[in-house]
């Protein structure tokens, strides 16, 4: 019982004590916390912009640089004018890494199989790569080539301009993803399918012609 009341006691006088404080004073500046209102600071810049004009310009500005990027985009890059004959097949055939199956659900070509596309579809058209700025290349290629039988595709040049002036489709190989595909560094170039893989030729006019 004494025990207890001992416990009682000091247990008493450990929450009666009082509590001592300490001011350890000031460190370091404080500053006052703002924050801007980002969305009306962007629309002040903006009125800021419309009536000194600035937005006017800068529209006109991006609108004419996408118009010049359109009508001539950027050429693709390490390619050169053939000098000699070269040629070559490519394959493009993969390895499939999961099953494809029809609109039924049954599986037509099972993961790890080796496809080739050319088993289903024919390529009708033959690809040929050109330097639209180099009139040789050009008027070859018009004059060798029908719409039907085959697809001029640019590396360089301006394709709209060329549509115009010749009332024929020109296709150009933005960031040159044909070329690095087929392995091709030099123009004109001609590609075409022999039987399960494309064949591709590099020369000068005078070699793809023959």
């Amino acid at each position: 019982m004494r025990a207890l009341f001992a416990l009682t006691a000091c247990a008493t006088l450990a929450l009666a004590a009082p509590v001592a404080a300490k001011d350890y004073g000031q460190h370091g500046a404080l500053f006052v916390v703002t924050e801007p209102d980002l969305l009306m600071s962007i629309q002040s810049r903006l009125k800021r912009l419309e009536a000194d004009g600035s937005l006017e310009r800068m529209n006109r500005e991006m609108a004419e640089r996408t118009e010049r990027k359109v009508r001539r985009p950027d050429p693709v890059a390490g390619m050169t004018k053939a000098q000699s004959l070269r040629s070559w097949t490519y394959d493009p055939a993969i390895v499939i890494d999961k099953d494809i199956k029809d609109t039924a659900g049954n599986i037509i070509v099972k993961a790890g199989q080796r496809a080739n596309p050319l088993d289903f579809i024919q390529v009708r058209q033959a690809l040929v790569f050109i330097d639209g700025d180099d009139r040789e290349q050009l008027r070859w290629a018009l004059a060798s080539y029908t719409a039907e039988n085959a697809k001029i595709i640019m590396v360089k040049g301006a394709p709209l301009d060329a549509m115009t002036a010749h009332q024929r489709q020109f296709f150009f190989d933005q960031g040159g993803y044909l070329v690095d595909r087929f392995g091709i560094r030099a123009v004109p170039a001609i590609v075409t399918q022999a039987g399960k893989v494309m064949k591709v030729r590099e020369g000068t006019v005078k070699d793809l012609s023959r």
